[in-house]
C-alpha cells in the first residue's frame, strides 16, 4: 500500500471518530463546528482598528472586539493625513460626537451592520500610559466612541466598554513573561511586561477561565490565503495565513472563534511566527476551546503600505471600512471557510 493511501486511511479513520470535518473550501482551513455565540475580534495598532471595521461592518458575525492600542471606528475618513496626525497623534483630538453620528448614519444606509446586533456586545480596550505612537487621548476616544454609541442608541443598553488605559507599557501587545522591552515600541512588538494581555482579553470576550493556562496543545496550521479572495479582488494579503487549533477543535467538538488582527510591521514576514505562536492567544484557546484565526497583510509600494498594516485609512479602496471592503470581505469569506454558520 503506498504512502497516499495509508494517508488517505489515516483521515477517514479521524473523520469517524469525530475529529475535524472534511469541508473543502480550497484554502487548506478545516471546517470547524463553530458556536456562533463564541466569537470576537481583536488586533493591535491597525489590527486594533481592523477589528473595530470588522465589528461594526460585521456585528451579526463578531459582536466581541478587543482593541489593544488602536482608536475610534472611521477616524481616518479615508484620509491618510488624518489618520496620521487625528488618529495615532490625537492633534487634533478625533471627534467623537461626529464620529459615532456618522456610524449610525452608515448603520441605517446598510453600509455597515445593524447595530441592534451590539445589543449584547463585549469591548474591552487596552493601551498604555507610556504609548508615543498612538497617544492615550486617541485610545480614549475610542472608548469614548462605544460608550456615547451605546448610550445614543436605545437598543444598546445591555452593551459592556471595559477601558483599560492606567497600566504603564509602551506600543505594544502585553506580555505574562518580565522582560526590558516594556517601555519600547521595538519588533516584534510583545512587550514584557508582566501582564498576560491575552489572558484578559479571552476573560473579557468570554468570561473568566475554567482554569489556568499552560503551554499549547493544539496545532498551528497555514492556509492559502489567496484562495479566499473576494470574487477573486486582491485583498493586499500574504499568500500565506495562520490558525491556531485547540484539542477540542481538532476532536470535532463545538468551538469558539478568535480573529485575531496583528500591527504594522508584526505580519509574519516581518517578525516570523512570533506573533502567531508566542502572543499568547493559543494557551488560551485551549483552555476556552477557541480557534485562532491570525489572517497576514503583505507590504507594498503600490499601493502604499510599505509596512504591512491593516487598511485603516483607505490604501484598498474608498470602502474600505464597509460592508463592501475588500479586506472585510476576505475575512468574512474566511470565517465561513472554517464553519461559521451562514445564518449568522
Amino acid at each position: 500500500m503506498n504512502t497516499r493511501w495509508i494517508a488517505r486511511l489515516l483521515w477517514l479513520a479521524l473523520l469517524a471518530s469525530g475529529g475535524v470535518c472534511a469541508k473543502d473550501t480550497g484554502s487548506g482551513l478545516p471546517g470547524l463546528k463553530l458556536d456562533p455565540a463564541r466569537t470576537a475580534v481583536v488586533g493591535l495598532s491597525s489590527g486594533a482598528y481592523m477589528a473595530g471595521q470588522v465589528q461594526m461592518a460585521y456585528p451579526e458575525l463578531f459582536p466581541n472586539a478587543a482593541l489593544v492600542a488602536g482608536g475610534p471606528y472611521g477616524c481616518a475618513d479615508g484620509k491618510l493625513d488624518v489618520a496620521l496626525g487625528n488618529c495615532m497623534k490625537g492633534t487634533p483630538a478625533p471627534d467623537v460626537a461626529a464620529l459615532v453620528a456618522h456610524a449610525a448614519k452608515r448603520s441605517a444606509a446598510g453600509e455597515i451592520g445593524a447595530l441592534k446586533d451590539l445589543a449584547h456586545a463585549h469591548v474591552y480596550l487596552l493601551h498604555g500610559k507610556d504609548d508615543a505612537l498612538v497617544a492615550p487621548a486617541v485610545a480614549e476616544a475610542g472608548a469614548q466612541f462605544y460608550r456615547q454609541l451605546r448610550d445614543a442608541t436605545p437598543a444598546l443598553k445591555g452593551m459592556q466598554v471595559h477601558d483599560d488605559g492606567a497600566r504603564a507599557f509602551a506600543h505594544n501587545l502585553p506580555v505574562a513573561a518580565r522582560g526590558d522591552d516594556c517601555d519600547k515600541s521595538v519588533a516584534p512588538y510583545l512587550g514584557h511586561c508582566g501582564f498576560d494581555a491575552a489572558g484578559e482579553i479571552f476573560a473579557q470576550m468570554f468570561g473568566k477561565p475554567a482554569r489556568s493556562a499552560d503551554k499549547a496543545q493544539g496545532e498551528l496550521r497555514t492556509f492559502d490565503q489567496d484562495a479566499l479572495r473576494p470574487g477573486g479582488a486582491d485583498a493586499f494579503l500574504a499568500d500565506t495565513g495562520y490558525v491556531y487549533l485547540p484539542p477540542a477543535c481538532l476532536a470535532g467538538k463545538p468551538c469558539g472563534l478568535v480573529v485575531a488582527f496583528h500591527g504594522c510591521k508584526q505580519n509574519a514576514a516581518a517578525v516570523g511566527k512570533t506573533f502567531v505562536a508566542d502572543a499568547g492567544f493559543n494557551r488560551w484557546a485551549d483552555v476556552y476551546d477557541v480557534a485562532v484565526l491570525y489572517p497576514q497583510t503583505r507590504a507594498s509600494f503600490a499601493p502604499l503600505n510599505p509596512q504591512a498594516c491593516w487598511d485603516w485609512w483607505g490604501y484598498s479602496g474608498a470602502d474600505y471600512d464597509s460592508r463592501h471592503g475588500v479586506q472585510l470581505r476576505w475575512v468574512v469569506n474566511a470565517v465561513r471557510a472554517l464553519g461559521l454558520p451562514a445564518g449568522h
